[in-house]
């Protein structure tokens, strides 16, 4: 596998995503280079998020809703998120003009 791979990338995309700050699965592969790639994103997370120690709760679908169903890790991501400041509002959305990280 190349140093520089799209799993790689979006790694590296992952553990930049502040504290209090939500990005969707489809603005990561955009920004890995794969605009497509939104499974293979979610491929990542599934795959390494414990291993790597990556920050899966912080990525969303781009409805701002999360993926997860209740009861199959949809409270935890949540829990996690309202624990960093990140809001929702009554249908269950986050306000992604207010809590979408914008990489500089």
């Amino acid at each position: 596998m190349p140093a520089d791979s799209f799993t790689d990338r979006v790694k590296d995309l992952l553990v930049r995503i502040p504290h209090g700050r939500v990005a969707t699965y489809g603005q990561i592969a955009m920004l890995a280079g794969n605009a497509g790639g939104a499974r293979q994103v979610v491929r990542v997370l599934h795959s390494s998020s414990a291993r790597c120690k990556l920050p899966w709760h912080r990525v969303i679908n781009s409805r701002g809703t999360i993926s997860l169903r209740p009861g199959a890790g949809y409270e935890l991501q949540k829990e996690l998120l309202e624990a960093e400041g990140v809001e929702f509002g009554n249908n269950g959305r986050i306000d992604l003009k207010r809590f979408l990280w914008s990489p500089g």
